[in-house]
């Protein structure tokens, strides 16, 4: 079994996200909740342009991977889930109102994917400033 790459995952996770919503919620409603996170939505704008910033500033240069030392493993992300979601079940009123998070935490993954590749990027570009 083959380990599926961030966006893979993320773009099936969305699917499944959107098609149980569509299940339980309807199609009114689904668009509601999704219209609730705009802010979030939003802050991946800047967030995306600053990282398509240095990855043009990098292009053709040897990175290093600060990251690789800052991996979580499945079952942690897992744990954290899991978590998050019997808390949501207690202050969200049961489950309709912990499933009504997941498009939250969807986009809360891919900001801290987007970071993540951003902080990595940066201190590619401060140790290249340093060593001109």
């Amino acid at each position: 079994m083959s380990i599926m790459s961030n966006r893979n995952l993320f773009t099936l996770s969305f699917v499944v996200i959107i098609t149980v919503y569509l299940y339980v919620f309807g199609q009114d409603k689904t668009i509601e909740l999704i219209k609730e996170q705009y802010l979030f939505a939003l802050a991946l704008i800047p967030i995306s342009i600053t990282l398509i910033y240095f990855k043009v500033k990098l292009k053709g240069k040897d990175l290093i991977d600060f990251n690789k030392n800052n991996t979580l493993s499945f079952k942690s992300t897992l744990a954290f889930f899991l978590i998050f979601q019997i808390v949501d079940y207690i202050s969200e009123d049961g489950f309709l109102g912990m499933i009504s998070m997941w498009f939250l935490y969807w986009i809360m993954g891919i900001i801290a994917v987007l970071v993540m590749q951003l902080i990595n990027y940066y201190k590619n570009y401060k140790l290249l400033l340093s060593n001109s």
